[in-house]
C-alpha cells in the first residue's frame, strides 16, 4: 500500500530534546564535535574473551555509563539499558523536564538484539557455577523490551511503552512510531530512540562469519569506509540515542525550546531476502517519507545515509537516493566515525541529522579516499561543509528487509 498524504489537521510534531552516548562522546555535544573533527575511536579489543576471534576491532563507548549512573542501576540493568537511560536523561534535561500528564506520555525504544551481554554472562554463570547462581534480575536484563521498560519506569510513562525490533533500523523505526503516537492523539510527549551494546564474542563472531565486518584489523580507525572503492564491511559499535518528540501545541504552551520538526516517516519492507539490500524498497521508504512530510524531492538538501560500508549495501542505497530524490542532495555517512551501532544507529543518526540542520554543517565522511564509481551521489568528505539546510532525510535499513526513512525540517 502506498503512503497517502496526511490530513492537514494532523498535529505538528517537534523535537524538544536530544541525548546520546556513542564511541565519539558521552553526550550530544561531544559526539557532534568529534564527528565534525573526523574522529574515530575504533580500537583493537585485547580482552580475554576476544582471543580467538578472527576480527578483534570494535567501536566502544567513549564514556562508561557507570560514570553517570548509580551502582544499583549498573548492577540491575544490562549495558544496553544503562546507556539508553544515559541518553534519555540527557534528552529529558534538554527538553527542560516537560510537565506532562503521565497517561499522555509514552516511550518507544528500539533494539536489534536486546540484553546480549546479560545473556552471555549469565550463560557463563550456569556453565561455571550452576543455575542457582543466575542473577534474579537476569530476565528483565536480557529481554528485548527491557530498555524501553527501564526508560518508562525511570520517567514514569503511563501512555504506553513500545519496542520495535527491526535490526539496524530499530532506532529509526522507534522514532517513526513516536511520530505516529503523537499524531494519533495518544500522546503529547514521547521519548523515542534506540540502543545496542552487543560488542561481545557471539555478535562479533557471527558478523565476521557472515562476511559483514571489515578485515582491516591492522588499521582500526581506517577500517570502516562507507562508499569507498576499497570498502569491505563495517565495524561493530555500541551506543544509544533518544529524542523527545512533542505535540507542537503542547511544546508551545510550555515555552519549550524547539530543535526542529519531525515532518515525516516512511517504513517499507523488501519481502525478498533476509540480508540483501533492496534498492526499490529503500527508495519507496524515502518517497513515502517525503509524501508524509508534504515535501518534494527538490526540497531535500541533505541525506544522512545508512551506509554501513558493505560492498553491496552502499551501492543499493546510493541508487535508492538517486531514484527517490535525485543527484542534488549532499550526502554524509557517519559509521566510519561511530561504528555501526545496530539498534542504536538510526536514533543516533537522526540526532546527527537534526544537528546538521540546526548548525548548517554537514559532517564529513571519514576514510573516503577514492569513491566507488558505482556510487553516483555527492558525498561530503575531508571537512565539514557549511550550507543552508531546510529539510533532510535520515536513512536506516536493517537485516530482514526493514527500511525506514525520516524527514526532519528546520523550525521556522
Amino acid at each position: 500500500m502506498r503512503q497517502e498524504p496526511r490530513s492537514p489537521q494532523t498535529p505538528g510534531v517537534v523535537v524538544t530534546g536530544m541525548g546520546m552516548t556513542t564511541p565519539l562522546g558521552g553526550n550530544v555535544v561531544s559526539s557532534w564535535e568529534a564527528l565534525l573533527n573526523g574522529e574515530s575511536h575504533t580500537s583493537v579489543i585485547n580482552d580475554d574473551w576476544a582471543a580467538g576471534l578472527p576480527i578483534k576491532i570494535a567501536a566502544r563507548l567513549r564514556e562508561e555509563p557507570d560514570a553517570v549512573l548509580p551502582p544499583v542501576q549498573i548492577r540491575r540493568l544490562d549495558r544496553s539499558q544503562q546507556i539508553v537511560i544515559v541518553a534519555a536523561r540527557e534528552a529529558w534535561t534538554a527538553a527542560q523536564t516537560p510537565d506532562v500528564d503521565p497517561e499522555r506520555f509514552a516511550v518507544v525504544i528500539g533494539t536489534g538484539v536486546g540484553g546480549a551481554q546479560t545473556f552471555a554472562s549469565q550463560d557463563e554463570v550456569i556453565r561455571s557455577r550452576g543455575p542457582l547462581h543466575v542473577s534474579p534480575f537476569a530476565i528483565p536484563m536480557l529481554m528485548p523490551n527491557g530498555a524501553a521498560a527501564a526508560v518508562g519506569l525511570c520517567f514514569g510513562a503511563r501512555g504506553g511503552v513500545h519496542t520495535p525490533i527491526s535490526a539496524c533500523a530499530s532506532g529509526a523505526e522507534a522514532i517513526a512510531v513516536g511520530l505516529a503516537l503523537v499524531r494519533s492523539g495518544r500522546a503529547d510527549v514521547v521519548l523515542a530512540g534506540g540502543t545496542e551494546a552487543c560488542v561481545g564474542p557471539l555478535a562479533m563472531a557471527g558478523f565476521a562469519r557472515m562476511g559483514a565486518l571489515s578485515k582491516r584489523i591492522d588499521d582500526p580507525e581506517g577500517a570502516s569506509r562507507p562508499f569507498a572503492a576499497d570498502r569491505d564491511g563495517f565495524v561493530l559499535g555500541e551506543g544509544a540515542g533518544v529524542v523527545v518528540l512533542e505535540r507542537e501545541e503542547h511544546a508551545q504552551a510550555r515555552g519549550a525550546r524547539i530543535y526542529g520538526r519531525l515532518a515525516g516517516a516512511g517504513i517499507t519492507s523488501n519481502g525478498r531476502d533476509m540480508t540483501s539490500p533492496d534498492r526499490q524498497g529503500q527508495a519507496r521508504a524515502i518517497s513515502d517519507a517525503l509524501i508524509d512530510a508534504r515535501l518534494s524531492a527538490s526540497d531535500i538538501t541533505h541525506v544522512n545515509a545508512h551506509a554501513t560500508g558493505t560492498p553491496i549495501g552502499d551501492c543499493a542505497e546510493a541508487d535508492a537516493i538517486l531514484d527517490a530524490i535525485g543527484e542534488h542532495p549532499l550526502v554524509t555517512a557517519n559509521k566510519a566515525s561511530t561504528g555501526h551501532l545496530i539498534g542504536g544507529t538510526g536514533a543516533v543518526e537522526a540526532i546527527i541529522t537534526m544537528m546538521t540542520i540546526r548548525e548548517g554543517l554537514i559532517p564529513p565522511t571519514r576514510n573516503l579516499d577514492v569513491q566507488d564509481p558505482n556510487v553516483r551521489v555527492n558525498i561530503v568528505t575531508k571537512s565539514p561543509y557549511q550550507t543552508d539546510i531546510t529539510a533532510a532525510v535520515s536513512n536506516s535499513f536493517g537485516f530482514g528487509g526493514h527500511n525506514v526513512a525520516l524527514v526532519f525540517i528546520r523550525d521556522s
